[in-house]
Parts: structure tokens; C-alpha cells; sequence
């Protein structure tokens, strides 16, 4: 007979485990949650793993107490390896208010360490720990009870392979010396306001046509109800009212309840509801907006013309650059930088030309950029050629 796959399901287990967790220099977690039905992320299965353990726990297990778990995420002395952690993150600042301390991304050490752009779990499982993901399990119902013992393994390979990982990273950036390039990027994960969703700053998600400050204060108001109501609630936000809904009532300022009906995607039912009051009442607080304190869409400013080949030119050397270095392009610089350089010269504002970015990339893009060095082809390399003074 089989043995059942280790999964914990109750709060004094769960308690004996993170005990022995936070005596581990490092712990690998990852999570498994279901969003389809609800605002929040519904937490299903956490995993965990320290250099000679391995466990999964059940967060929907009945009575069980997560309060062990939370404060282990919250010891400073006990880092926290995760991959790709933004979603997990997310689970974690809603259930604890502030995020796990201290934290280390697999995904974006492996940017640093040249392993491309958003690199992937199982290409660097594949690469690094020589192992092979199931994926069978990949689009499971999480919430489904019981659990089956082929999840859970699936669950477990996500933290167990993830200890080799760190292992060979560290030991790269070490070697590298690129941990302060790791911690930069590391200070936008950590930053706590990417993970706050502010009911007044929810009109900025919505994809809209109408950039005119007063189209704005309304969409504003409107989508700040909807965002509450869905906190609320705790469903998706589309559920309440769907983007297109938001900047229709935006554009054509209903006023009336017949008005608001005429919205499609809304209805008359909802419309002589509650629900309409309140947008009728938003509405009318988008229009009470003074004129200098509606919203305004900060537009991409105009660039000279014909920088578009210098462009072009300055991202083939970024990919140069890059290639030679062993770092992903998305950490040394966006396109939009790349293009600001080009029309701006040293007085552009982009973080590729300071630190590390500029030691790799800005420096040699300005001397580009300015015509004092040219790039060519020398044996189906790229070089760069110093121009000689007459």
C-alpha cells in the first residue's frame, strides 16, 4: 500500500513544522489559490520546504489556524525563496498586512544571471537541478477536497527543486558579485504599495478612448464604487460592472435612471437597484469635481523626429551588451529608455545610465549616441570601433 503524500491539516502540526522551519538559514514556499470566482486570491495549499524537509499544508483544512505559518514569513532571521513571487505575495500582504521579510526571487536572480527575460520554473529546474516537472497537474482544482496524492507531489516538486535552485544562483551572484543588482530589483517587488488597491486609483486599470480631464473624474468615481463594492463582496470586479460599462457611463453622463439603463451591459433591473443609485451618485460626484482637480493622462512626450533609427540602433548594442554581460535586457533597460536616451542624450532621466546599467550599457550607448564610437562587424561579431581623430 501506498503512504499518503505529507500534507499537513491541522493547527498544532502546522505549529511543530514551522518551529523546525525557522531554525533554517533559508525555506523555499510557493502556494497554490483559485481566483476565477472571487477579489481576493482564495488560498488552497501553501508549501514549504527547509534543506531536509519538504511539507504541504491546507489552507482550507477545517479550524485550521495559520497563525504559525504567518509568523515564520514574518522572522527576519529566516530568508524566504520564492519563483516568479508576485501572486504570492499578494496571498500573503492580505493575510498579514506586510510581506514576508526577507525574500529572494529565483526568477529575477535569473534575469541577473542571464537566463533571459521571465524566465520559467521548469526551464530552470530543467537547467539547474536536472529534473523534469509533471505538468499534469498544472490546472487543477485547488479547492476540491480531498486532495489527491499526484497533487500534492506536483505541489511539493514546486519547493523541493526550488532548494537547488537557490543554491546555484546564490552561489553565481555571488561569485558575480551581483547581489546589489539583485537587491534593486528586489526594492520594486518589496514595495507594499504594488500590492494595495486603493478603490480611488482603480480608474487607471480601466482601458479607455477618453483622455479629457471631466471623462476622467467621472470614470474615476464610478470605478472607485466598483472597486468597493467588489472588495466588499469579495468577487472579480467584472462582475459588478465590466470596463466597457464604466467608460460608457463615462462618455455619456447618465443623469437619470432611465439614462443609466440605456448602458449596455447594465440593464434596467440594475439600474432601478441600489446598485444604480449609486452610480447615478457617482456620476454626479465626477461632475462636482472642480476643473483643475479632475485627472489628467499624462501623455508620452513628443521626441524629435527621425530618432528612430538611432533607436533601433542603440537596442541592437543593448542586445550586445546584454549577450556579453550574461543579463536579461529587461533589467538594464525598457524601450522607452533606450528611446529616451536617443533623443536625450546624457540629460535623459532613465536608470540605465547610472550604476551597474551604466557601466554595462549606458555609458557605450551615449558614445554611440553622440557619434564617437561605431558599431561593426568583425568576423560575424558585433565590435565596437573607437573613431580616430583626424
Amino acid at each position: 500500500m501506498t503512504a499518503a503524500m505529507p500534507i499537513i491539516t491541522d493547527t498544532e502540526s502546522l505549529a511543530a513544522f514551522c518551529s523546525r522551519l525557522e531554525k533554517s538559514a533559508f525555506i523555499t514556499v510557493d502556494t497554490e489559490f483559485m481566483r476565477e470566482k472571487t477579489y481576493y486570491p482564495k488560498l488552497c495549499v501553501i508549501q514549504l520546504a527547509s534543506e531536509d524537509e519538504a511539507l504541504a499544508v491546507d489552507a482550507m483544512a477545517e479550524d485550521i489556524d495559520l497563525s504559525p505559518l504567518l509568523d515564520l514569513m514574518a522572522n527576519e532571521k529566516v530568508l524566504k525563496v520564492f519563483h516568479a513571487a508576485r501572486q504570492d505575495l499578494e496571498i500573503f500582504y492580505h493575510l498579514m498586512g506586510k510581506l514576508p521579510a526577507p525574500l529572494f526571487d529565483s526568477q529575477v536572480a535569473a534575469m541577473v544571471c542571464g537566463f533571459g527575460e521571465s524566465v520559467g520554473y521548469e526551464t530552470l529546474v530543467k537547467k539547474l537541478a536536472g529534473a523534469v516537472i509533471d505538468k499534469s497537474s498544472r490546472f487543477t482544482d485547488w479547492a476540491h477536497r480531498p486532495l489527491t496524492d499526484r497533487q500534492i507531489k506536483y505541489a511539493l516538486a514546486d519547493v523541493t527543486h526550488l532548494r537547488t535552485i537557490y543554491e546555484k544562483l546564490s552561489k553565481s551572484l555571488g561569485k558575480n558579485a551581483r547581489y546589489e543588482w539583485l537587491g534593486e530589483e528586489l526594492a520594486k517587488l518589496t514595495d507594499e504599495k504594488i500590492y494595495q488597491f486603493p478603490p480611488r486609483e482603480a480608474w487607471r486599470r480601466v482601458k479607455s478612448r477618453g483622455p479629457k480631464p471631466r471623462f476622467l473624474a467621472i470614470l474615476r468615481e464610478v470605478a472607485a464604487w466598483r472597486e468597493e463594492e467588489a472588495q466588499r463582496k469579495d468577487i472579480p470586479r467584472n462582475r459588478i460592472l465590466r470596463d466597457e460599462a464604466l467608460s460608457e457611463i463615462a462618455h455619456h453622463v447618465p443623469k437619470s435612471v432611465q439614462d443609466l439603463s440605456r448602458t449596455r451591459g447594465l440593464g434596467k433591473r440594475m439600474a432601478e437597484g441600489s446598485a444604480g443609485k449609486a452610480i447615478l451618485k457617482a456620476v454626479a460626484a465626477g461632475l462636482d469635481v472642480p476643473k483643475d482637480e479632475c485627472p489628467q493622462v499624462q501623455r508620452k512626450p513628443h521626441l524629435p523626429r527621425g530618432i528612430g533609427p538611432v533607436t533601433d540602433i542603440l537596442k541592437v548594442l543593448l542586445k550586445m551588451k546584454c549577450e556579453e554581460h550574461e543579463v536579461a535586457q529587461k533589467l538594464v533597460a525598457g524601450g522607452d529608455d533606450v528611446e529616451k536616451i536617443a533623443a536625450y542624450g546624457d540629460k535623459a532621466e532613465v536608470a540605465a545610465l547610472h550604476g551597474w546599467r551604466q557601466h554595462i550599457f549606458g555609458n557605450d550607448a551615449l558614445l554611440v549616441r553622440d557619434g564617437k564610437v561605431a558599431l561593426v562587424v568583425e568576423k560575424q561579431r558585433l565590435e565596437l570601433v573607437e573613431f580616430e581623430e583626424d
